[in-house]
């Protein structure tokens, strides 16, 4: 028996989040019956439906982007624009994992896994993320000691960031600066910056844990490695 969100997360319609709305809004069924309760076990043999329509378990993917500049991080869009999941050649129904702002490049896993994604997005699992700001003026020493203990975003903290100046054009007050986190608020990175009094001119993601974007282009892909998605699981499982 397992949990019914877990099943719907496997077999690739949707990430454990989305499967837990879907639950709630009715539109699941066992066995021909609306289940609206999160956490329901049932067992590999029931019938399953999602919008009337029954669910398999596929083949798993899983793939690293160097996701483009003006192009958005979801699996179809309203105003017609390009999306991640349009750059990846594959037959299965992916989607990415957490998300990039438009205008924002660099690393994003896609998969059709939606354990994986729930173990690698959860912010308790504290999966890094390392991006590279281009940022409007000096970055100070208490400002960089700021980042370092966590700045009030929406009334909460958030946790303690790894910062490391790369480059500073005082000529143009400009700063080039490294940051980790492991959270997933949105606009994050963008936010905390502002938070101090600087914009963020350019921002891209270099690392997810220990994958970078060697050897990728922008607007290049790759599967990742059994080894990796391994690691990736034992990383977020030994931080719970």
């Amino acid at each position: 028996m397992e949990r019914i969100q877990k099943i719907i997360a496997n077999s690739g319609v949707a990430s454990r989040r989305k499967a837990e709305e879907l639950i709630k809004e009715g539109r699941v069924k066992v066995d021909g019956k609306v289940v609206t309760e999160l956490g329901t076990k049932v067992s590999k043999k029931s019938i399953i439906e999602v919008d009337n329509v029954k669910i398999s378990s596929e083949e798993k993917e899983y793939y690293l982007l160097n996701k483009p500049r003006g192009v958005v991080t979801t699996t179809s869009d309203e105003h017609g624009r390009k999306t991640v999941v349009s750059l990846i050649e594959t037959d299965k129904r992916i989607y990415p994992v957490g998300r990039l702002d438009y205008d924002t490049t660099g690393a994003l896993i896609l998969t059709n896994d939606g354990e994986f994604a729930n173990n690698i997005t959860h912010p308790k699992n504290q999966i890094d993320k390392t991006y590279v700001a281009k940022i409007n003026g000096i970055l100070t020493i208490a400002d960089i000691m700021a980042l370092k203990k966590g700045v009030m975003l929406d009334d909460i903290k958030t946790s303690p960031a790894k910062v490391k100046i790369k480059k500073v054009d005082n000529k143009n007050k400009v700063s080039i600066v490294e940051i980790t986190i492991h959270e997933g608020k949105n606009h994050q990175v963008k936010r905390m910056f502002e938070k101090l009094g600087y914009e963020v001119l350019k921002l891209k993601r270099e690392r997810i844990a220990f994958l970078t974007l060697k050897g990728l282009s922008s607007g290049d892909y790759r599967s990742l490695t059994p080894k990796e998605v391994n690691q990736l699981y034992d990383l977020s499982m030994n931080k719970k």
